[in-house]
């Protein structure tokens, strides 16, 4: 009885952390010609700093929807995305504007607020 109980806690523990999908090439391009400010973070599941923003990376993407994106890219999943891109180290947030262009690039764990702040600067409400 205590390892259904203890496999129940694992289950609900790993389901309450849900995490934003890894988005495809066309996913970056779509947010970048939609017209909205977007932010996109690369980094990699495995990454401490870039599992500390995942939930602060979902959390705004549910906040911002229709007003801007928010997309995380797995560097692993989409190796691409850092080439294209130029990270030099992950976590990597990139800002754009309304037009897709790349207007702010911070490496490193960001916190929310500082993000928020970004997407502000950018127009977004």
């Amino acid at each position: 009885m205590r390892i259904i109980a203890a496999l129940l806690f694992l289950f609900a523990a790993t389901a309450a952390r849900a995490e934003l999908p890894s988005a495809s090439d066309a996913d970056i391009n779509k947010a970048l010609a939609s017209g909205k400010p977007a932010v996109i973070d690369l980094g990699a599941r495995y990454c401490i700093p870039c599992k500390k923003m995942a939930p602060i990376l979902e959390s705004l993407a549910g906040e911002y929807r229709g007003k801007a994106s928010v997309l995380f890219v797995d560097v692993n999943a989409n190796q691409a995305a850092p080439r294209r891109f130029r990270v030099q180290m992950i976590p990597t947030q990139i800002f754009f504007d309304t037009r897709g262009k790349e207007v702010k690039r911070h490496m490193g764990f960001m916190e929310k607020a500082d993000i928020v702040r970004e997407l502000k600067a950018l127009g977004t409400r």
